[in-house]
């Protein structure tokens, strides 16, 4: 199953007695996942020596379910207070969708965004970290996707909730998007809620009460994503005005392409074709063909800056192609959040100066 419909199933969107079939298969598949889940988790639950310390401090930034729930725009936002206060960090991510010896589209846009942060990719983050310590010098790591990677330790752990689906249908994988139970939370520090503009206030303020009670601890904060500006292939910018008024084709190849969608209806053009991939989709030859036949009726082309960076190209079928960069805005917790960064940033100086281990 495509996975248009693997989401329209488990949301129970798609009705039926096949349907409902499938739903109950996926039900019964759902019980071995949670059994390894489990223990893997009671490993490192009750086994100090599964997990590794690093010698410098390290900030995970993770989710709860698959799909998209603005990590990046989170990593850009921890990362760059960071660098204001002169640490030097390195980003460690798993590398997931890229080629052999290349970074993937995640990476290729922090690196635009972030050129003075370097960005390791392993799926051993034990091993990344030691490259980013020993052979770039970094103060402190930030970890990308990782609340479920438990073999590095942390100093902070993040986990994003996506407001549009905060806890994947109710159910593990693979019958909702659950990585693990929502009980897991109790592990996190910091507990956002992304997208949260686009929850009503009730209904924000059930996700907080079911949140406090799985982590009555941990700091709780809302955020929106915000456009910023149109950037295209070779680094120009334009205002989002830009796409106003005019006609638009739209594509993506993200986890949550509906919130994509909302933004490019908000910025006031005429959607006249749109056109989704999966998440970390690589686009071929015909990919493009596609796309670039879509743009006929339209004026310019609007996609996400992670699919303009596997992309490439400043024009489709003569329609110049643009990409709507977003940025996180923290709407609620953004004074207590900032100040559990910089207590971590002032240890990692501190240490940085002693010459000595975190």
């Amino acid at each position: 199953m495509n996975e248009q419909f693997f989401h329209d199933l488990v949301s129970g969107r798609r009705r039926g007695p096949v349907a409902a079939a499938l739903r109950a298969g996926l039900w019964g598949a759902q019980w071995p996942y949670r059994a390894v889940v489990a223990a893997r988790n009671r490993r490192y639950d009750h086994s100090s020596d599964a997990v590794t310390r690093a010698s410098v401090p390290v900030i995970s930034i993770g989710n709860l379910t698959v799909g998209g729930t603005g990590k990046t725009p989170m990593v850009k936002w921890v990362a760059r207070r960071l660098r204001e206060q002169h640490v030097r960090v390195a980003i460690l991510s798993r590398g997931y969708g890229a080629e052999e010896g290349g970074l993937n589209d995640e990476a290729i846009e922090l690196e635009e965004s972030l050129p003075d942060v370097p960005h390791v990719q392993d799926p051993d983050r034990v091993a990344s970290a030691a490259i980013a310590i020993e052979e770039l010098e970094s103060q402190l790591l930030l970890l990308d996707d990782a609340f479920q990677h438990r073999r590095l330790g942390r100093d902070l752990d993040i986990v994003l909730l996506d407001a549009t689906c905060p806890f994947g249908h109710g159910h593990l994988l693979p019958r909702g998007l659950l990585r693990e139970p929502v009980g897991s939370l109790r592990r996190a520090d910091v507990v956002c809620l992304t997208r949260a503009d686009m929850a009503s206030e009730p209904d924000r303020e059930a996700i907080r009460r079911r949140v406090a009670q799985a982590a009555p601890e941990a700091l709780w904060c809302e955020a929106a994503h915000a456009p910023q500006r149109l950037i295209n292939a070779a680094g120009a910018q334009a205002e989002l005005a830009a796409a106003s008024g005019r006609r638009v084709a739209a594509f993506c190849g993200i986890g949550n392409p509906a919130a994509f969608r909302r933004t490019v209806e908000e910025l006031g053009g005429e959607v006249v074709a749109w056109r989704e991939f999966p998440d970390h989709h690589r686009y071929t030859r015909e990919d493009i063909e596609k796309i670039t036949a879509d743009a006929e009726p339209a004026e310019l082309v609007l996609c996400t800056h992670k699919d303009l960076a596997k992309v490439q190209s400043e024009e489709l079928g003569q329609r110049p192609l643009w990409a709507v960069e977003i940025e996180m805005r923290l709407l609620l917790g953004e004074e207590p959040l900032s100040a559990l960064i910089n207590e971590i940033a002032a240890r990692a100086l501190e240490a940085g100066e002693r010459g000595e281990s975190c």
